[in-house]
């Protein structure tokens, strides 16, 4: 019996506020050849099927077109809701669907009531919200550890009837899991953290939520989301897992995704980043660029954006930035109005100081404020001598 493994969709997300709805669809074209060419028996996508609760309709419509696919291509679809997900949205019309082969699991209900691949037991676990929960699935804590514990004594009653290899799915943060920058944090409600020993009795385990392909124990493993979703991800291979089980044992390969667009990560001044050779591959990235110069450039995104057009986030972290003297006030009390009014845009710029058509700008500007002001006082005066001469 072959699975693949997967999580963490996230249709319909957008990185850094460019679309990634193109990506996805890349991703699904591959993981339907994927099942064509291993012949898959079922994909489990284990929970975070969305971004949001109420995905846009052009989301839905890739989500429709995906499990169609999957299922022409001759294997069964086995989605449940995580974090992200509306579980009575997503889970909508699911008993109708099953009949065609699209199993979606949301309710605490069908816990404990396994989708059969051939004789594997696939035991797909909703993401549990402890404060919902807990007291439904006599749970005695409101924590996560408590909530897939109860969940899990359902799955082993089940089990201790059934032959055969098992599958549990569940969305959660498992103990000894790398997290990523992009993932939502599930702690409010309880105790986040699961122990692996939690699922302990089960073939495998299609981990969701966190985002990194990884193992966490035996025979438990996060699929990661398939295409990044943040800055943090840039050493991540995305894919999915491609897992075997039959009489001699489970075996589990990863199947490594397409990358729609490469990620880079780049510091370092300005100038440099613009001449060194070394960045080649970065031209055709998504890219977050730290400036380390000691005074911030003029026009920095667009001096970037002329060698690596896609660079998304510009962050400074100035190396050997001057210091401002201490106090302020000690250093300016001898200046002119000109020189300040300069040294405070320079200020303000990170180090940049007024070009010459600025300064004799700021020049005018300043001597006109003067004229005024002494117009104003002259005015003030005369105002004075005229209301004594009347009083005289």
């Amino acid at each position: 019996m072959r699975l693949i493994h997967t999580s963490d969709w996230h249709l319909g997300r957008s990185f850094h506020r460019v679309g990634l709805l193109d990506a996805q669809a890349a991703f699904v074209d591959h993981l339907v050849e994927v099942v064509r060419a291993e012949r898959v028996d079922a994909v489990l996508v284990s929970g975070d099927v969305y971004d949001r609760a109420l995905p846009a309709p052009e989301t839905v419509a890739l989500l429709s077109e995906a499990v169609t696919r999957l299922i022409d291509a001759g294997a069964q679809v086995v989605l449940s809701s995580g974090n992200h997900d509306s579980a009575i949205r997503l889970g909508f019309a699911a008993e109708l669907l099953e009949r065609a082969g699209l199993h979606i699991r949301t309710g605490l209900s069908s816990i404990g009531r396994p989708v059969m691949v051939g004789d594997v037991a696939v035991h797909p676990l909703p993401y549990l919200e402890p404060s919902v929960a807990a007291d439904r699935l006599d749970a005695g804590e409101r924590t996560h550890a408590a909530v897939l514990g109860a969940a899990m004594q359902r799955v082993r009653a089940d089990l201790a009837g059934r032959g055969g290899r098992s599958v549990v799915m569940a969305h959660a943060f498992v103990t000894g899991g790398a997290t990523s920058e992009s993932e939502r944090d599930i702690s409010v409600g309880g105790v986040s953290a699961v122990h692996p020993s939690t699922f302990d009795g089960v073939d495998y385990v299609a981990l969701g939520h966190l985002h990194a392909r990884q193992q966490v124990a035996e025979g438990q493993r996060y699929s990661g989301s398939p295409v990044p979703l943040s800055f943090s991800e840039v050493n991540h291979t995305k894919g999915s897992w491609l897992v075997e089980l039959d009489s001699a044992g489970v075996g589990v390969t990863a199947v490594e995704a397409p990358v729609h667009k490469p990620l880079a990560v780049l510091r370092g001044t300005l100038e440099d980043l613009l001449a060194d050779p070394r960045h080649a591959g970065a031209e055709r990235a998504w890219c977050q660029v730290t400036l380390t110069d000691s005074v911030r450039p003029l026009a920095a995104m667009d001096r970037l954006r002329e060698r690596f057009p896609d660079t998304l986030v510009l962050q400074f972290d100035p190396q050997g930035a001057r210091e401002l003297p201490t106090p302020y006030a000690a250093a300016v009390r001898q200046r002119d109005d000109l020189d300040l009014c300069c040294d405070f845009l320079a200020h303000v710029r990170g180090g940049n100081p007024p070009t010459e058509a600025e300064r004799a700008l700021l020049g005018s500007a300043v001597e006109g404020s003067r004229r005024d002001r002494a117009r104003h006082d002259d005015e003030g005066q005369a105002d004075v001598g005229h209301q004594r001469s009347g009083a005289a």
